[in-house]
């Protein structure tokens, strides 16, 4: 277990000044903010799963070519009953912890019939979400906690089921051009009316108001779940100029299972499961009447977690997204399978692929049955059942990529050339980092020997012109422990590498994060 998976690591609350090798580019002004388990040990109790470690922040801060690096844990109320109590007392996704070992059993009924919905943790370690001039750490449920991107520390917490009918959400937001939020949510409520919902935050208030942007939060529209107690887990979507894409995969939750496993002492993640068996649902929201299309589009069983992108061409709704044959992705990170040799024996039994989905939304409604609908050039099908509803098969664009990105300002919803990504063989640990061109199938890559890169991060330089003038940064920890982590910055033309920041402490493996440019940043006095 005391693998760089397992150790818990320290916090920097301070700048550290960070060696910078080679010459970074001179409009490179800001802070590169990431998110990720940091703490997996407290006391004599230990998580169960590499996602339940409490929230670390860190961050590199670039100014006048110099590069600075701090790291602070997430004062969440998580971390903050764990760390008094000494000892895990939040439950977490993957490890279900008992606040009280005296407790009876009317005293555990009671709880449960109290917590048929559970309380969930504010331990927000995935990913981070600007709204307005705020910035908020996110995880997958119904908190996020206000973070300050300069100094990291922690401030109040936001419960978005005060705003909105939704006990979980996702890390994953998207920012349309007029600076509103998009984000989706599942609403568990009772009487059996599970539905998914779509919600929208604007960019800010009125200055006089001083409110949050939450209390203008909005329903777009939601969506019924296919099955009233076995909604969808789900991780991200897409959006397209005109559209929302929401992909209901066969990767369930089962909710009597959930608000029971307190109770039976398990833990949530068992309460989901794979059923491979069935369909993989697609919807698509028209933006502007906030209704869904009507016809039932749908391909074959399969689990995913990350949306690339998708635009709109000729009448077709295209999307592509990173998916698997089976969710042993999530069972991997059992802290027990990444003991010392994991690289070895950790093996996924299903590879991850870069899937496109082309679907027609305009087609010739006289069409024959077992037709194929789609009419731009391109491998994947759309098929016309006996039954109206049409099944897609995609054209797989590449194997073995995880953690996309894009040109997000300027391409997201659009038309689009490349995925900057992390690469991974069959085992869960990224090797690679990599640039893909769809056009030309071209891949680029950076690697070095004992080097894990984390998800690549796009940052357009001030007077691009193409898609892909800018550079490309990723965190990158090493295995090696005589070798120190850096920060990484790539050509993003190129991909070699224009300079590193090398930063001596122990650096945590994290999850996402954003680019924060210095015009973003308030100062301290505003």
């Amino acid at each position: 277990m005391d693998t760089i998976f397992g150790r818990n690591k320290e916090e920097h609350p301070e700048p550290i000044k960070a060696e910078v090798q080679g010459q970074l580019p001179p409009w490179l002004q800001g802070i590169l903010l990431r998110n990720g388990p940091g703490m997996h040990t407290i006391g004599d109790t230990k998580y169960n799963h590499w996602f339940d470690g409490l929230a670390l922040l860190h961050s590199f801060t670039f100014k006048n070519g110099e590069v600075y690096y701090r790291s602070k844990y997430l004062r969440s109320d998580a971390y903050n009953c764990n760390i008094e109590a000494n000892r895990i007392v939040v439950s977490e996704f993957g490890t279900m912890a008992y606040p009280d070992p005296c407790k009876n059993i009317f005293a555990k009924a009671f709880s449960y019939l109290s917590h048929t919905i559970p309380e969930f943790t504010d331990n927000c370690l995935i990913n981070i979400m600007k709204t307005g001039d705020d910035f908020y750490a996110t995880s997958e449920t119904n908190f996020i906690r206000k973070i300050n991107p300069q100094t990291l520390e922690t401030l109040e917490k936001v419960d978005y089921s005060k705003y909105v009918a939704v006990n979980v959400a996702t890390s994953h937001p998207h920012y349309d051009s007029a600076g509103n939020i998009l984000n989706m949510g599942t609403s568990i409520v009772d009487k059996g009316k599970t539905k998914y919902i779509l919600f929208k935050i604007p960019p800010s208030v009125a200055e006089k108001e001083k409110k949050s942007c939450l209390k203008h939060l909005e329903v777009v529209c939601s969506i019924p779940s296919r099955s009233l107690l076995h909604p969808s887990y789900y991780h991200s979507f897409g959006i397209t100029e005109n559209y929302i894409v929401f992909v209901e995969q066969p990767f369930k939750l089962d909710i009597v299972k959930m608000a029971t496993a307190y109770i039976r002492g398990v833990n949530w993640a068992s309460c989901l499961a794979y059923h491979k068996e069935d369909k993989t649902w697609f919807h698509f929201v028209d933006k502007k009447t906030k209704k869904e299309v009507s016809t039932k589009f749908y391909t074959d069983a399969m689990v995913f977690f990350h949306h690339v992108n998708a635009y709109e061409e000729d009448g077709h709704i295209i999307f592509d997204i990173i998916a698997y044959t089976d969710n042993s992705l999530y069972d991997l990170f059992y802290l027990k399978n990444l003991s010392k040799n994991f690289e070895e024996k950790s093996k996924l039994t299903s590879i991850p692929a870069c899937k496109r989905f082309v679907v027609p939304l305009q087609y010739d409604k006289e069409a024959e049955v077992g037709s194929n609908l789609v009419t731009l050039p391109s491998t994947a099908t759309a098929v016309k059942e006996k039954d109206g509803s049409i099944y897609c098969q995609p054209e797989i664009l590449c194997e073995g990529i995880e953690l996309p990105r894009i040109n997000y300002d300027d391409y997201n919803g659009k038309k689009y050339k490349y995925i900057f990504a992390t690469q991974v063989q069959w085992s869960p640990v990224p090797v690679k980092v990599v640039k893909f061109n769809i056009q030309t199938k071209e891949m680029l890559h950076w690697e070095e020997d004992h080097s894990w890169p984390s998800e690549p991060i796009f940052v357009p330089s001030p007077d691009a012109r193409e898609e892909d003038d800018g550079v490309v940064l990723t965190c990158v920890v090493t295995s090696d422990p005589k070798k120190a982590p850096f920060l990484l910055v790539l050509d993003a033309k190129t991909f070699k590498e224009l300079g590193r920041a090398t930063v001596d402490v122990e650096m945590h493996l994290d999850l996402h994060g954003m680019f924060v440019p210095e015009k973003d940043l308030k100062t301290e006095t505003e």
